[in-house]
């Protein structure tokens, strides 16, 4: 029988965790009474420096059940990313393989199931797919395929239609842990590590409480994120671009020449003016994206921790560990 986790990274999220809990509490004890886990699987929460009383909810289960939840608390908010990353790498010497999933349990839980029979098949990566988009509005599904091709077009591999539901073996944990960037985009990051892998489908549920974690604005700021940690592309496009831009210099010029010899030197307004803030605002596009890729080598000579945990709720429920990573 495999020893799993599952990692749960939470963020204010004490309207959706009694759900949460028991569903997943269920789901844990019918797999373990059917000999597909061990006794020893646990639900991790990770509190990811939460302003509610979600802390409060995790170290009560833990409390009344701690042979089913366990408890990491960050120190501080370090974001969605960072949380599920400081949850994977704390129980990767503890299990044979962890699941990631969101607190909302929008994702199928039963999907596990198929996940598991993939891991004992010889799998070190089970990505959890979505097979259909039809509860989603217009907008969201549009939104959402447009960030897939954004990211294909800038040299990003990923799992069309995956998040952050899957299934990784120890093995490929600590394939993961050899990643030190502090810039994580861990739909990204994961596919690199080349380990056998697989797929397995589900339909995606709605929310049952709580609001979305990822409003439109935060899905820009995301697929930013991943573009810039794991693609250079963006720079090379920019160069490709001022070679194209000097190329039609070049073709502006020996028109105004020809212009000028033959005796009609009276030039147009309204080509100089757009040539003036097409130029200057390329200038300052182009300054922004090679800002980004500064800040963030800025950030990683730095070499801050990731995340510190503050808590680490684990075995006796009495006993909590302050530990640094």
């Amino acid at each position: 029988m495999d020893t799993v986790f599952f990692v749960v990274p939470c963020y204010n999220e004490e309207e959706v965790l009694p759900e949460t809990s028991a569903r997943l509490r269920d789901k844990v004890a019918s797999l373990q009474q059917r000999g597909m886990l061990s006794p020893e699987s646990r639900i991790v929460f990770v509190d990811d420096g939460s302003k509610d009383t979600t802390w409060e909810l995790i170290a009560q289960y833990h409390a009344e059940q701690p042979e089913y939840f366990d408890g990491i608390r960050l120190s501080r908010n370090e974001g969605h990313q960072n949380a599920l990353y400081a949850g994977l790498m704390q129980v990767r010497g503890l299990c044979d393989a962890a699941v990631s999933l969101d607190a909302d349990l929008q994702d199928d839980i039963n999907a596990v199931d198929e996940m598991i029979a993939a891991l004992d098949a010889g799998n070190d990566i089970v990505y959890g797919v979505r097979s259909a988009r039809e509860t989603d509005t217009v907008f969201k599904r549009s939104t959402a395929h447009g960030f897939y091709k954004l990211m294909s077009l800038m040299g990003v591999e990923l799992v069309y239609d995956h998040a952050d539901y899957r299934l990784m073996s120890r093995r490929a944990l600590e394939g993961l842990a050899e990643f030190k960037e502090s810039n994580l985009f861990l739909r990204g990051i994961v596919p690199m590590i080349g380990y056998p892998s697989t797929k397995v489908y589900y339909q995606r549920g709605e929310r049952f409480a709580g609001e979305s974690k990822y409003p439109l604005k935060k899905m820009l700021g995301f697929a930013a994120e991943g573009i810039t940690s794991l693609s250079v592309k963006p720079i090379r496009m920019i160069t490709a671009l001022g070679i194209s831009i000097f190329a039609v210099s070049i073709i502006i010029l020996i028109y105004s020449l020809i212009r000028h010899l033959t005796g009609h030197t009276v030039t147009g307004w309204t080509s100089t003016v757009f040539s003036i803030w097409a130029i200057g605002g390329l200038q300052l596009l182009a300054i922004g994206v090679i800002g980004e890729y500064i800040g963030k080598i800025y950030l990683e000579t730095k070499a801050r921790p990731k995340y510190i945990i503050q808590e680490w709720l684990h075995g006796d429920p009495n006993s909590a560990t302050d530990t640094r990573s």
